[in-house]
């Protein structure tokens, strides 16, 4: 086959899948591995055009992939959680970090003829090891993130062999006259341009064409002049992942796509303008220099810093152009929730799934406050409202639990994977809890329609657990919300105190009954609510412990840990004083 085309076709192609392969289980696995950096990059994104830039930046440094990033900020746009004006400071932000793969990808360059310094960072010399590395943390270990960080080095040393191929096989090209006349084609810097577009957009990834390009240039065929049209055109291509990823998205996160097409489109044209001119009037001898790894390296950061330093005070003219071309539409449109786009990124997501919970948790928090609040008060707006409230909560379960059970599907760590079973079982004791308001919602109003009057004694008692209830509630949310151990240490010993409160007043409630006090009816409703409320102390401390567990990294330890805190002298002290807190006030036996 080499003989015949004047080079080896099959090298070339077994080169180019063993590199494209290697690329993208790297790039899988540093996502997973990077899942809490990149949480804490995007964390801290605000409308700081400065800050969304740098976290940009970052993220594609270490993924190594601008269009997974633009990929994950379509899909942030189109969840509602990143607006418009601050995706695109990182977006161009990403379109940097992506040149840190041109210059890993340089060290194939380096010759026998280096130094013996320059001799240890070539791949032949240490890919080898690193495989040898990878194969043993993949095969031999159990933890995830180390089976992700073996996962990385082989995809690096996968990455890098294939890439000595691809130079290897088309080193035969040096003297071919067919091959030159082809890449003195592409000195023509619109011909150049929609080369690297059209080669970038059918492999989905500028890092990838980049490389070839690197191993292109081992023939000593491609001059600087012919490499820098077909870089700049790469950046156009790139664009194709986000355009397709903002199909069936909502107008904003579609935005987002025509933000980086025009970003990159402009960029290019503004210095393509500028090839031209330095082209006619001044000739320089580096166009026509030899490209190797490291000039095209340099060429490629220097275009994207270029870009993005032309058009990063021109931000709001992109926002404004991205609004012009996909207006606005007549009827508002609402935020995804959840965003499939966002499952290609596991920490990303289940992040997500915890903002959305913690929502769930307020709104079933509220309800079950303002449950407690119609006792003795029902009124007809305040059940409508909850009603409402309830349907909201039975919706967020409904969209949560189908996106975990997606999310749970994919490549996860240990330590995403208890996450997931965390909020599975968080949402189904939030979704209790609010039905319960509902329960005692009932209860109110059967309260209002019967007439039912409770003794002074029973209210003050209702009253009592009613506060106890609240602040469990509260101490849930908090616990939950801040991630905080200490706080979610205290909803056990309240949930036991509840349990005391409640045994308590059913023993008053038959007293009362037996010296004629209280009527059956009355009794009846009391004994419901006794009931939802205790059980949504109950609800309370499972996700206390859901929380507790995943700080060990295990969803198994719920007895275990009820029978270590019975015998913890805090917890003890902890619970007496909570009994002394909420102590029912003195019955009348007379």
């Amino acid at each position: 086959m080499a003989d015949l085309l004047g080079f080896d076709l099959l090298g070339l192609i077994g080169g180019l899948c063993l590199f494209l392969f290697g690329m993208s289980i790297m790039g899988s696995a540093l996502e997973r591995r990077a899942g809490d950096k990149l949480t804490a990059l995007i964390g801290r994104l605000t409308d700081n055009r400065l800050m969304g830039f740098l976290t940009g930046l970052g993220v594609t440094a270490i993924i190594q992939s601008s269009s997974a990033t633009t990929v994950m900020v379509v899909g942030f746009v189109n969840s509602g959680i990143m607006t418009l004006k601050q995706s695109i400071g990182v977006i161009m932000g990403a379109n940097i970090g992506t040149t840190v793969t041109a210059w890993i990808l340089s060290l194939g360059g380096i010759g026998d003829s280096a130094g013996v310094i320059l001799q240890l960072f070539k791949p032949s010399t240490f890919t080898p090891v690193l495989a040898l590395i990878g194969i043993i943390l993949y095969m031999f270990t159990k933890s995830g993130k180390k089976q992700d960080t073996g996962m990385i080095l082989l995809g690096f040393a996968t990455l890098m062999f294939g890439m000595d191929a691809m130079s290897t096989a088309v080193s035969a090209l040096r003297d071919n006259e067919a091959f030159t006349s082809i890449l003195t084609m592409f000195s023509e810097p619109i011909l150049g341009v929609l080369a690297g577009a059209i080669l970038t957009a059918v492999i989905q990834s500028s890092s990838a064409s980049v490389g070839i390009l690197q191993a292109l240039s081992s023939t000593g065929a491609v001059t600087m002049g012919a490499a820098l049209p077909i870089i700049m055109g790469q950046n156009i291509g790139t664009c194709i992942t986000a355009m397709l990823s903002s199909v069936g998205a909502n107008r904003n996160a579609k935005r987002v796509a025509v933000v980086h097409l025009s970003f990159n489109v402009i960029g290019t044209s503004i210095l393509l303008i500028a090839l031209y001119i330095v082209r006619a009037f001044f000739a320089p001898p580096f166009l026509n220099a030899v490209a190797n790894h490291v000039s095209i390296s340099v060429a490629h950061t220097f275009f994207n810093v270029s870009c993005t330093a032309i058009l990063f005070p021109c931000a709001s003219l992109l926002e404004k152009l991205a609004c012009r071309v996909v207006p606005d539409a007549k009827v508002k449109e609402v935020a995804t929730e959840l965003d499939e786009r966002l499952l290609a990124t596991p920490s990303i997501a289940l992040e997500n799934c915890y903002h959305y919970t913690e929502q769930m948790a307020k709104c079933a928090v509220d309800s079950l406050k303002a449950s407690i609040a119609t006792i003795g008060n029902y009124s007809d707006a305040k059940a409508e409202e909850l009603m409402e409230a309830e349907g909201r909560v039975d919706h967020y379960e409904d969209v949560i639990g189908n996106y975990l059970v997606k999310l749970s599907s994919h490549n996860l760590d240990d330590h995403d994977s208890t996450r997931v079973a965390r909020l599975l079982k968080v949402i189904g004791d939030l979704e209790r809890i609010s039905d319960h308001s509902i329960n005692i919602l009932k209860s109110a109003e059967e309260i209002r329609d019967k007439d039912i009057k409770f003794s002074v004694s029973a209210q003050g008692e209702i009253k009592v657990l009613g506060d106890a209830v609240n602040e469990i509630l509260d101490l849930m949310l908090k616990a939950f919300t801040e991630d905080n151990l200490d706080v979610a240490a205290l909803v056990d010993p309240l949930e036991q105190a509840i349990d005391r409160l409640k045994s308590e007043m059913h023993l008053r409630h038959i007293y009362r009954l037996q010296n004629g006090r209280c009527s059956i009816e009355t009794g009846f409703v009391l004994s419901d609510l006794l009931t939802n409320l205790e059980r949504v102390s109950d609800h309370c401390s499972n996700i206390a412990d859901c929380i507790i567990e995943t700080s060990h990294n295990a969803m198994s330890l719920h007895e275990g840990i009820k029978a270590l805190k019975s015998e913890d002298p805090n917890f003890k002290e902890t619970y007496k004083a909570y009994v002394a807190k909420y102590t029912l006030p003195q019955m009348q036996r007379s």
